[in-house]
């Protein structure tokens, strides 16, 4: 017989203890009677105030099935029930959920029997889009809406959709149904509105009939019912994100007997966009009170999240909306000063030259808080004003100094996700095999060079060239070889084995599932799991590699959606779910939001900072034009002028303010103990400059990090920085006993860290030389005016720039010297001193909108000046005295012995002048803002090269040269108006050496011998090559030679 098991009977666990309330808290709880407004500021501790009310009252006999609490987020709900649980062990559920969750426990319980058997389901908002988009094209097509002529064009795009959703949505946060809309359209003369509202009709009618609902539709679900319960206590937290609509349904939830109790902000009400009102925090007191007895407001008086500091300041900021509507003046008063936390905090501005120093300082300030402070990652915020394009930047600089990082995934929407784009870009692909189109060639490249084909340029680049071959030899025609690349990737066969081959059969075989109608989630698994991609992601991140585990969650959350629309009966083939997710502004609503990373700095926007706090928190892009955001872009459905209680105006430039300011007063109050505000204060007269609220800090008395606008950092905090920073003390430390020391700990870390060890570093190596010569020995060295003067300057830049090819894009200054040199040879062109400097100007005007200039006033500055130059050039050529021009923009090839070597000079001079002694003036027109020196002048590179080159015949018929002059067609002539400054160099003299001889054979030595060395000299700040410069204290790792 089998022993009877033991079962010992415990009492539950003791439910936590009661917190300790300062009085005002206390006087929430104590209250009784009527309805009541608590006004709760950041870290007031109203979540302990709330649960401790619900406390009170259930054991005073409360049955906890007669209360209810309503919140905003999941997660604030789930705190909620589990913080009352604890404290009312074993006593029942005090129903805590957020308004959606309610509405439609509401709905599913008023529903009939019958429809039990298949709920009501709810609708993601990437699946309304797509119910829209359908429903929208298919009304069009049969005729049964019109829409105006104007709109026809944009029926079909994922915009319009997204305006009709968004339209209906806060058509419905208003209290408004489709008759309304129609009276509406008629009051305010918007013609649209009327096909949106017989859409809109259409649209809830299908709803209905599918058992489906969306978001919005809850609320209004919920109050339209014939019967609503109502508790005896109804507790409402974060009352500033209320809608009208909620306010309505609150307003049927409170019966006679129900005790209300609402919790909120108004200076944290930042939900305008979705259809928040802070007005009805404002009203409360007339809405649920009467005119004999408004309702009661009280306020929480002590904040213990921040010390003065931090208080006062963000004070500074919010202090500039005053009150309004039916609040308490007198509470307002107290709420808007609390008592703030004894241990106080600091706070300071940064501003940074670019955007780049800006993201850089702050991933330093991070790792330095970690080092130095002690500060744990998970304690350190990066907040920023937008997510989208704003957040990689700040994400990827604080990646590159070794800190962990949490981007929340519905920052940023799935498609944008790199990963997630690269696999789609595949199904793309394969969508175009399954329809018998060919592939884009540019399309086949990015599969093969992506994640997928995993082909690097080299591996690219020879499959190119095999396949082309095959194909030239098969076919007898030499074609394109993308073209011919992305017909092989169509065909498995006619790839060589490899990662090509690998990519190419698991678009076949994704193909052929598209053929056979199945889900998205097949066909994206098979792409997926058919090369090597998901092997080598799981491989980088057990090495801890930061974006390997960025893309896997990435792909885990891909799959998942994928999955969860086949779940939810949502489309369920590959073309309309790529669509829908394209389409997505945001992520799509999840059934559970994902926990967070631990030990990570979090990076997100403001928005999704509100109801957390961290010990260090950096507001980062507090730009002029970006925070605050007070330029918005009409709708096409003009939905901002949908407001029934207001005009039919838009929003006022004064409360779209108010808005900005509110966000910006949530970012600083999530701040515990430090808060730092950056911008990027550009040196440029037209560059990025602070937001006024950083004005405002400043006018305050918040302290700046520096005087100046910071740079780029010397060296990232990290590391290999430590290593780097090293190495140069060791090399060009200020004394000895420096270089002898940052020697010393270079010996202490080389078994450590590799880079630490001299036998590593290329700079204590011989030169080596390429085995093919970068110049062919066996010809001329070709060189021109500028590549002389550049390698007298500095031979590595030269060589960065002309034979590496790292020149960067055309300036809109060069752009402006262009059309200049134009006008000077028209000049001469057209044979007669009697120049108009007005028709010249026409045909400046004619061009000039050919410049990309970044702002219009700019451009126009930019013309004038122009104008004033070609003027000047005019001036100029009608007083040239005895001299004739021979030509203009005149090209010559020479040859210059150098030893036994040979330089082959070449350029193009833009004015040749003989005079009567017939000596030749080589002229090089100007139009940069500097001028050299007198000094610079008489050894001015590019003249003395274009001398060197009349006296070995650049000029036919003329081979003595009269000297060379610079025209500085910017600059004027103080002492003649209107003449340009001229800067005259003299011609050689017989017997004496040239310096621009020297310079030839110098630069000639330098490309032979491939001695690239880098040079210190005036142009070093302009210089496109300095971060990577072994000549620069800031330079990064590159080594070279330094002159």
């Amino acid at each position: 017989m089998e022993p009877v098991p033991e079962y010992v009977l415990q009492p539950p666990p003791p439910g936590d203890a009661p917190p300790q309330l300062d009085p005002s808290q206390q006087a929430v709880v104590d209250h009784r009677g009527g309805p009541l407004l608590v006004l709760a500021g950041p870290g007031t501790g109203k979540t302990a105030t709330l649960v401790e009310l619900v406390v009170d009252r259930v054991e005073r006999g409360l049955d906890p099935a007669d209360a209810l609490v309503l919140t905003f987020g999941r997660k604030a709900a789930q705190e909620l029930r589990a913080r009352i649980a604890r404290r009312l062990p074993g006593k029942g559920v005090v129903p805590a959920m957020t308004f959606h969750a309610y509405c439609y426990a509401l709905v599913r319980q008023a529903a009939p029997p019958e429809q039990f058997a298949e709920p009501l389901r709810l609708l993601s908002a990437p699946e309304q889009l797509w119910r829209l988009s359908e429903l929208l094209l298919g009304a069009t097509e049969m005729g049964r809406v019109t829409w105006p002529q104007q709109l026809q064009p944009a029926l079909r795009t994922r915009g319009f959709s997204r305006e009709l959703a968004d339209f209906i949505g806060r058509a419905r946060s208003y209290g408004l149904d489709p008759s309304d809309v129609h009276r509406l359209a008629d009051e305010r003369g918007e013609a649209a509105w009327h096909p949106v509202a017989d859409l809109w009709t259409e649209y809830e009618q299908v709803l209905a009939i599918a058992g489906e609902t969306d978001y919005s539709g809850l609320v209004d679900d919920a109050t339209s019912l014939e019967e609503v319960p109502q508790p005896r206590l109804l507790v409402v937290d974060e009352y500033q994100d209320t809608d009208p609509a909620q306010v309505a349904l609150l307003q049927r939830l409170v019966g006679p007997a129900t005790e209300l109790v609402a919790v909120g902000d108004p200076d944290q009400s930042i939900y305008a966009f979705r259809g928040a009102d802070v007005r009805g925090i404002w009203d409360f007191p007339d809405i649920f009170g009467t005119p004999q007895r408004p309702a009661t407001t009280l306020a929480l008086q002590r904040t213990r999240r921040f010390g003065p500091t931090l208080s006062a300041a963000s004070r500074a900021i919010i202090n500039r909306i005053g009150v309004t509507g039916s609040l308490s003046a007198e509470q307002f008063a107290a709420f808007r000063n609390p008592e703030p936390d004894d241990a106080d905090g600091s706070i300071e501005v940064l501003t940074a030259t670019d955007p780049r120093a800006e993201a850089e300082h702050i991933a330093s300030l991070l790792r330095r808080a970690a080092l130095d402070d002690g500060v744990p990652f998970d304690q350190m915020a990066v907040l920023v004003r937008t997510g989208r394009e704003s957040l990689g930047p700040y994400e990827r600089a604080l990646r590159a100094v070794g800190l962990p990082v949490e981007v929340a995934g519905d920052e940023i929407p799935l498609a944008e996700q790199p990963a997630v784009r690269s696999l789609l870009l595949a199904a793309r692909a394969a969508m175009a095999l399954a329809a018998g189109r060919p592939l884009v060639p540019e399309e086949a490249e990015a599969l093969l060079t992506g994640p997928l084909g995993h082909l690097d340029p080299s591996e690219m680049r020879r499959l190119a060239r095999t396949l082309r071959r095959e194909d030239a030899e098969e076919n007898g025609v030499l074609r394109d070889s993308r073209e011919v690349v992305a017909e092989r990737l169509a065909e498995p066969l006619g790839m060589p084995d490899g990662p090509a081959a690998r990519l190419a059969t698991a678009l076949q075989k994704a193909a052929a599932l598209i053929t056979d109608r199945a889900t998205a989630e097949r066909v994206l698994w098979a792409l997926w799991d058919g090369t090597g991609w998901p092997r080598r992601l799981s491989a980088a991140a057990d090495h801890g590699d930061e974006s390997a585990h960025r893309d896997l969650d990435a792909m885990v959350a891909l799959f998942d959606d994928a999955a969860r629309s086949q779940e939810r009966g949502a489309r369920v083939e590959i073309a309309a779910y790529i669509d829908g997710l394209q389409g997505q502004e945001i992520p799509g609503d999840t059934l559970a939001e994902r926990g967070t990373r631990p030990h990570a700095v979090r990076v997100m926007t403001a928005h999704r900072a509100k109801g957390l706090e961290w010990d260090l928190v950096v507001l980062a892009g507090v730009q002029d034009g970006r925070w605050p955001a007070t330029r918005t872009a009409g709708t096409l459905l003009r939905t901002e002028r949908l407001d029934p209680r207001g005009d039919g105006r838009p929003p006022s430039f004064g409360s779209l303010l108010a808005e900005e300011r509110r966000l910006f007063y949530v970012a600083m109050t999530r701040a515990k103990r430090r808060l730092v505000v950056t911008a990027v204060e550009s040196m440029a007269s037209d560059g990025e400059q602070p937001s006024r609220f950083v004005e405002e800090l400043i006018e305050h008395g918040v302290p700046r990090s520096s005087p100046e606008p910071l740079r780029r950092p010397m060296r990232p905090v990290t590391l290999r920085g430590a290593v780097t920073q090293l190495r140069w003390l060791a090399e060009r430390g200020a004394t000895p006993a420096v270089r002898a020391g940052a020697s010393s700990r270079l010996r202490e870390l080389r078994d450590v860290v590799p880079a630490a060890d001299p036998e590593t570093w290329w700079g204590i190596r011989e030169h080596t030389q390429a085995d093919v010569p970068i110049r062919p020995a066996d010809e001329p060295l070709a060189l021109s005016g500028s590549a002389v003067s550049d390698l007298s300057l500095c031979s590595l830049r030269w060589f960065l720039s002309r034979e590496a090819k790292g020149t960067e894009p055309t300036s809109t200054a060069q752009g402006f010297g262009s059309a200049i040199h134009v006008l000077a040879k028209e000049l001469v062109d057209q044979l007669t001193v009697d120049a108009d400097a007005t028709e010249l100007i026409a045909h400046l005007d004619s061009i000039w909108h050919q410049l990309d200039y970044d702002t219009p006033w700019i451009a126009a500055r930019e013309r004038d000046e122009a104008a004033a130059a070609v003027r000047r050039l005019v001036r100029w050529h009608q007083d040239r005295g005895d001299r004739t021009t021979v030509g203009a923009e005149h090209e010559f090839v020479v040859d210059v012995p150098v030893g036994e070597d040979t330089v082959r000079l070449r350029g193009s001079m833009d004015r040749v002048e003989v005079d009567a002694d017939g000596r030749v003036h080589v002229v090089d027109f100007k139009t940069g803002k500097n001028k050299p020196t007198v000094e610079e002048i008489s050894q001015h590179p590019q003249l003395g090269v274009y001398q060197v080159a009349v006296l070995h015949g650049a000029v036919p018929e003329h081979t003595q040269s009269g000297g060379a002059e610079l025209v500085h067609l910017r600059k004027e002539l103080k002492a003649d108006p209107g003449m340009p400054v001229v800067q005259e160099q003299d011609a050689p003299r017989d017997g004496e050496p040239f310096f621009a001889d020297d310079l030839i054979a110098t630069s000639r030595d330098a490309v032979r011998l491939e001695r690239f060395a880098a040079t210190l000299n005036q142009h070093c700040d302009r210089c496109p090559f300095r971060r990577s410069c072994p000549a620069q204290h800031d330079g990064g790792p590159t080594v070279g030679d330094v002159a």
